[in-house]
C-alpha cells in the first residue's frame, strides 16, 4: 500500500484524531496507543480494501466479517480480543467527536467457545473411543451407549445425564433433550447410537437398576443416577484406553459433533437448533474449523492449488 493511499486511510478515519484522543483524553500508556493505532489501522484497511470510505458507513455485519477475518488469520484469541477492545475504544472517540452517530462497535460479539474451543477428534478417534469398552460387561456397555449418544446428539453433559427412558424415543430414531430454561428439543439418534441404547436399555441397565434412578437413562455402577463428574471421568478413562494424547471431556464430543456435522455439510440452522444454541452466533464458532477443513480439501483437491 503506498504512502498517499496510507494517508488517505489516516485522513478517512481520523486516526490521528483517536491517537491524540487515546494519548491525552484516554491517557493511555505508549504501548497501549502504539496497539490500539495498529488494530485500529488493520481495521480501517480493511474496510478500505473493500471500498468502504469511512467508518460512519461501516455496518455490523461488516465488522464481524473484519473479526472472522482475523480468526483466518490466524490470529489468536487474546489478539482478536484486544482488537476488539481498541475498536470499541475507536468508536466512543467516533460518537463522542460526532464523526458518526451510531456506535456499531456494540453489536461486536466474540463466541465465547473461541477462548476454550478444546480439541475436535477425528472420525477415527471417535471410533477408537467409542470402542474404548470398560473391562465389566455391563459397565462397558453403558459407556458404550452414553458415548453413542453423546456423540450421536451434541448434546451437554448435563443434558447427557438429565437424560431419561422416556426421553429415548428409540422407535421414532429420537432422543427428547432437556436443554437450558427447560427448552425442549428433539434430536436424531443415528443407528448406532439407536443400537448401543437399545442393547443397553433392555439387557444390561436392568442390572444396574436397585430403584430410586428417577428413570435416569445413564446410571453408575451403584445403580444410582449418573453424575456430571461420573460422565467425565468414563470419558477421561475411555479417551486413555484408546490412547487419545488431546484432551478429552463430554464438551469434546459436543464440539466433534458440531464440526463433523459442518464438514459433512449440514446447514448451520439445523446444527443450531440440534445443539439447543438460541443465537445462531453461538453455533458459528465452529465455522472456522470447518474453513480450515476446507481450505485443506482445496489445497489437497483441486488441480491448481
Amino acid at each position: 500500500m503506498t504512502g498517499s493511499t496510507n494517508a488517505e486511510i489516516a485522513h478517512a478515519f481520523w486516526l490521528e484524531g483517536f491517537l491524540d484522543y487515546l494519548s491525552i483524553e484516554v491517557g493511555s500508556s505508549p504501548h497501549t496507543v502504539e496497539s490500539y493505532a495498529r488494530d485500529v489501522r488493520r481495521f480501517a484497511q480493511f474496510a478500505w480494501s473493500r471500498k468502504i470510505p469511512g467508518p460512519d458507513t461501516i455496518t455490523a455485519p461488516q465488522i464481524r466479517e473484519f473479526i472472522y477475518h482475523l480468526k483466518d488469520l490466524g490470529l489468536s484469541p487474546a489478539s482478536i480480543r484486544r482488537q476488539i477492545s481498541a475498536l470499541r475504544t475507536y468508536y466512543r472517540f467516533l460518537v463522542g467527536e460526532g464523526h458518526t452517530e451510531i456506535d456499531v462497535s456494540a453489536e461486536i460479539k466474540i463466541p465465547k467457545g473461541w477462548r476454550t474451543l478444546p480439541d475436535v477428534l477425528t472420525v477415527r478417534e471417535i471410533e477408537s473411543l467409542i470402542d474404548a469398552h470398560h473391562p465389566n460387561d455391563t459397565l462397558g456397555w453403558r459407556d458404550r451407549a452414553m458415548l453413542e449418544v453423546a456423540y450421536a446428539t451434541g448434546v451437554r453433559v448435563s443434558e447427557l445425564v438429565g437424560l431419561t427412558l422416556p426421553d429415548m424415543w428409540l422407535e421414532d430414531g429420537l432422543v427428547r433433550v432437556i436443554g437450558k430454561g427447560d427448552k425442549q428439543r428433539l434430536v436424531p439418534l443415528g443407528r448406532r447410537a439407536i443400537a448401543a441404547a437399545a442393547l443397553y436399555i433392555r439387557e444390561k441397565r436392568p442390572t444396574l437398576d436397585k430403584g430410586n434412578t428417577d428413570g435416569r437413562f445413564v446410571l453408575n455402577a451403584r445403580g444410582r443416577p449418573l453424575t456430571r463428574g461420573g460422565a467425565w471421568e468414563i470419558v477421561k478413562q475411555c479417551a486413555e484406553r484408546a490412547g487419545i494424547s488431546k484432551k478429552v471431556t463430554p464438551h469434546t464430543l459436543r464440539h466433534s459433533f458440531a464440526t463433523h456435522m459442518l464438514e459433512g455439510g449440514a446447514d448451520l440452522r439445523a446444527v443450531q437448533e440440534m445443539l439447543g444454541h438460541a443465537d445462531l452466533s453461538t453455533t458459528q464458532i465452529y465455522t472456522h474449523v470447518d474453513r480450515e477443513y476446507l481450505r485443506s480439501a482445496h489445497k489437497s483437491f483441486h488441480p491448481r492449488a
